[in-house]
């Protein structure tokens, strides 16, 4: 049993989903289970279309036919007798967009988000299934609402695991004896058969919950780079491909904000001791990284660059101390205005932490702020993390940057920094 999961860029148009098609079809394993995600940029697209209908601008409808365009001149690549079936499904999924955009809007941003940009993972998953059957590649599309249950926390869903486990079992490995199944990443369901969105990026989320409910042998991600590298390209011209990694260094690269993998991917598949791989579709012979139960450290240093970062800086009005419940005040603030903390450091009047600069969000949490604290911020900043650091990599990144703030412990450093 495996789990192969394709991201947007492995779909972004007809010659992408042939080769993974491709893929799929020269790795076919006893048991196979694919998750894609929505093919190229349509969930920036389909975001667009929800902030247009939500703030009444009079673009979503045509917005959402760029949308439409663009997965209709895939299928055109892709199937040349247009009186197939497909053509009419993706057409039905666009018109579900359609009858929630000829209504005024009266639900939140979040709910809407999650019944609309949840369409770009149905329409890839449906024209992937259907491309592999028309190769002769046994398939069936499943649809991943109908087995990851979840909270009606909208566009960050939370989990029902036990039902979710229990579906899975009891229904997905009958199907993967008979056909390879095709199912889609980021989405789920709640009790009321509402859709629901697992954030950001989910779909590597949803290959390992359906892998840990599998008790899949491995998983496998397919992305554009050859495995997870010690820097990313567009920071570093030189990069080393790391070939094997434990869950912990990858549990902690990814909470520092690297980006090749999901930040909730690894937990559960360390549960169930499942190997993670990540290869390049680009070369699929190329064994890539495996990220597995294992002593094995990194082997060169990496480096997480988040740019964007704002400093705020927070203290008390009066004269008393930053104490626990003033950190709890806080950190409540945070948790309700779903912003990350990316660095923090705390004295006895001050605490100070660094976010990604999210917009309105953060304009909100500062207003609730200031009602009990001095605030303080600092924008434009850049967040520098090194895992397995030595000042030689230090001096490396600080060339024309002054450090705001620095935090160290036996194999991390982070550097809050600004350009000179």
């Amino acid at each position: 049993m495996q789990v192969f999961k394709f991201g947007g860029a492995s779909v972004k148009d007809a010659e992408s989903v042939k080769n993974s098609a491709h893929i799929i079809s020269k790795y076919k394993v006893d048991a196979l289970l694919v998750v894609v995600s929505a093919m190229g940029k349509t969930t920036n697209l389909l975001e667009d279309v929800t902030k247009a209908y939500h703030q009444n601008t009079g673009e979503a409808f045509e917005i959402l036919e760029k949308a439409k365009a663009f997965h209709y001149n895939i299928l055109s690549d892709l199937f040349e007798d247009s009186n197939h079936p497909i053509f009419d499904e993706i057409a039905n999924c666009f018109v579900e967009i359609e009858w929630i955009l000829e209504e005024e809007p009266q639900d939140s941003f979040d709910y809407l988000f999650d019944q609309i940009v949840s369409t770009g993972e149905i329409v890839s998953s449906k024209i992937l299934a259907a491309y592999l059957n028309h190769i002769g590649v046994k398939t069936q599309w499943l649809d991943a609402r109908n087995y990851i249950m979840t909270d009606n926390t909208y566009t960050e869903a939370q989990v029902n695991w036990e039902k979710t486990e229990a579906i899975i079992q009891a229904e997905i490995p009958k199907i993967l004896s008979e056909y390879i199944g095709v199912t889609q990443g980021f989405i789920g369901s709640t009790s009321e058969n509402f859709t629901t969105t697992l954030g950001r990026e989910g779909s590597d989320y949803s290959a390992a919950i359906f892998a840990a409910c599998l008790n899949a042998e491995h998983v496998t991600i397919w992305k554009d780079v050859p495995g997870v590298l010690n820097a990313d390209p567009k920071w570093f011209e030189k990069t080393e491909l790391i070939p094997e990694l434990s869950y912990t260094d990858a549990i902690e690269l990814t909470y520092y904000g690297a980006t090749v993998i999901h930040p909730k991917t690894i937990k559960p598949l360390q549960n169930k001791n499942i190997q993670l791989n990540v290869r390049s579709f680009l070369n699929p012979e190329v064994p890539g990284t495996k990220i597995k139960s294992t002593n094995v450290s990194l082997p060169v240093p990496s480096f997480i660059f988040k740019v964007n970062q704002i400093l705020i800086s927070i203290s008390p009005r009066d004269f008393s101390f930053i104490v626990e419940d003033n950190l709890r005040d806080i950190f409540n603030l945070f948790h309700q205005f779903r912003i990350k903390i990316n660095m923090m450091h705390n004295s006895a009047i001050n605490f100070s932490v660094a976010v990604d600069d999210t917009g309105q969000n953060i304009l909100e949490v500062l207003d609730e702020l200031k009602k009990k604290f001095k605030v303080n911020i600092e924008t434009g900043l850049e967040l520098i993390t090194i895992r397995y650091y030595n000042q030689e990599t230090i001096n490396r990144v600080l060339v024309d940057k002054q450090v705001i703030s620095e935090l160290k412990d036996t194999y991390t450093c982070q550097l809050l920094v600004k350009k000179i």
